[in-house]
């Protein structure tokens, strides 16, 4: 049975949900980050003080929420030419691709997040990539991750699990699921007290407003990572209400 876990963290609303699945499931976590020159590097911040408020504000988990580490990609951000990476506007190629596709981002991700759990005896990278409810990123696709969890093992010679907690379900459901995880932390209150932190910390905007602040978090509204954020809240607010 496996134990240790490490997270692919971004200090976003998916990253954060799947960080406190990995809390609810592993005896010990803990959580790597990226800087590869993103438009929105204040999700380097964001994720710093999602990490402290969770130490802070559900105790229950934090003997378990081990190092953090941020790793500096900054030659993904030399590579690439997209929306992510440059002062461009969003907008779909001609591959049927947003150009906020970053090619090869999650494939390099996950070869140094096991590189690093190898490292610190790690088992299971778990990380936010889904397949229902994205933007068509080839390597958010579960055939892909299935193929680097068997890449990944062999090339190490460890057998590492790739864990997945969001490939099949929506934003909305992501939402329910934040709070279900926060009711099962030990806390009281803690299904609402997760929603919370997620609305008011994590980070989501790819134009990285912190400016204004919406119902499903702070955002400029409009990029697609908003759009995305912000019709899932409403979704899941939707269907509470017709329960």
């Amino acid at each position: 049975m496996h134990k240790t876990a490490l997270v692919l963290f971004s200090g976003g609303q998916d990253s954060t949900t799947c960080l406190a699945s990995a809390l609810t499931r592993f005896e010990r976590v803990e959580t790597v980050g990226f800087d590869y020159g993103q438009r929105h590097r204040i999700e380097l911040d964001a994720r710093i003080e999602v990490l402290a408020r969770i130490r802070a504000e559900f105790p229950q988990w934090a003997h378990k929420l081990g190092e953090d580490h941020l790793l500096d990609l900054a030659v993904l951000g030399q590579v690439s030419d997209t929306s992510l990476t440059r002062d461009t506007a969003f907008a779909m190629e001609q591959s049927g691709l947003p150009n906020t596709f970053v090619p090869g981002r999650n494939l390099l991700f996950m070869t140094l997040a096991a590189a690093l759990a190898y490292r610190r005896g790690l088992e299971v990278l778990v990380t936010g990539v889904c397949e229902t409810d994205f933007s068509g990123y080839p390597d958010c696709r579960d055939d892909t991750m299935k193929a680097m969890q068997l890449a990944l093992s062999l090339g190490m010679e460890r057998r590492f699990l790739v864990d997945t907690p969001l490939m099949w379900i929506d934003k909305a459901d992501t939402w329910a699921l934040a709070e279900s995880l926060g009711d099962g932390s030990g806390r009281a209150g803690g299904g609402q007290a997760l929603v919370d932190l997620i609305v008011e910390h994590t980070h989501t905007c790819y134009l990285g407003d912190r400016l204004h602040r919406h119902d499903w978090g702070y955002g400029c509204g409009e990029c697609p990572a908003c759009a995305l954020r912000k019709r899932g809240y409403e979704n899941w607010r939707e269907s509470q209400k017709a329960t």
